[in-house]
């Protein structure tokens, strides 16, 4: 598989495309101010191209770089804001939309027209579709003259889980790093796994919480590195709404706490 990327399409003149089926205004907002370059490139690979937003930092050597992985609202401002995020702190960040041509025409996110939409197809998307969509984006980041060749995967929600899946089948990214994700059942796949894998987790998030025991203790089995950690008080996604202006306390709390843990593990790639 040949990994190719087009060049890079200027932001202003896709603001069209940058508004997706999941908005935040005050998210955009973000990206309206910051001093960073933001950009939108086309990846492509074998007969498939993926839209893909990156977000460079200021910075005067290549860094590591973060792939990530949106959540099941598909690639929303939110998560462009995050890749932003991810860049002033010193990284090059990217998330695909993994929803590229998933809509008529040719078209993603921002064209399927509704959450429901949305949602729809990203329960349609093929997983092998999936992962090679993740592994060409993590060849292409990794070889941008920015980024000195490591790569870390971050994935929210729909995409924690696809985070944790990928890991069992990509040995290239140095970590994973799963936001209130479930991991795989099957103990077999949790044994493919080479890199860490980090977690984030809400404590009022039963549903997703269930799968932690046996996950972790599979993991302790095989010997590997799988660090949860359950931030109480805040509910699922509580990286998106503890951001948002109407935040509740606890998620607020749980977001700067989860963000000063990402950034110090960062720092160890």
């Amino acid at each position: 598989m040949k990994t190719t990327a087009c060049s890079s399409l200027l932001l202003i003149g896709l603001l069209g495309i940058a508004r997706p089926a999941c908005s935040q205004d005050w998210a955009r907002a973000r990206l309206d101010r910051s001093p960073r370059h933001l950009e939108w490139v086309r990846v492509r690979y074998d007969n498939r191209e993926l839209q893909c937003y990156v977000a460079h930092p200021e910075r005067p050597q290549p860094v590591p770089a973060v792939v990530v992985i949106h959540e099941i609202f598909g690639l929303s401002d939110w998560i462009r804001s995050v890749t932003d995020q991810l860049a002033e702190a010193g990284y090059v960040a990217t998330a695909p939309d993994l929803l590229s041509g998933a809509a008529p025409g040719g078209g993603g996110t921002s064209e399927l027209g509704s959450p429901e939409a949305v949602r729809k197809a990203i329960a349609g998307l093929p997983q092998d579709q999936i992962v090679a969509d993740l592994r060409a984006v993590i060849r292409y980041v990794s070889r941008l003259p920015a980024c000195n060749g490591r790569v870390a995967v971050a994935g929210f929600c729909w995409g924690g889980s696809q985070a944790f899946r990928l890991a069992t089948l990509a040995q290239e990214p140095r970590a994973y790093f799963v936001f209130y994700g479930a991991g795989p059942d099957r103990e077999e796949d949790l044994a493919r796994i080479q890199a860490p894998v980090y977690g984030f987790y809400a404590g009022n998030d039963a549903r997703v919480n269930a799968t932690l025991g046996a996950t972790s203790n599979a993991m302790n089995r095989l010997g590997k590195r799988f660090e949860p950690v359950i931030y109480e008080g805040a509910g699922h996604g509580f990286m998106r709404a503890g951001e948002a202006p109407d935040a509740s306390p606890e998620n607020r709390r749980a977001r700067e706490a989860a963000w000063a843990r990402w950034k110090k593990l960062l720092e160890g790639l």
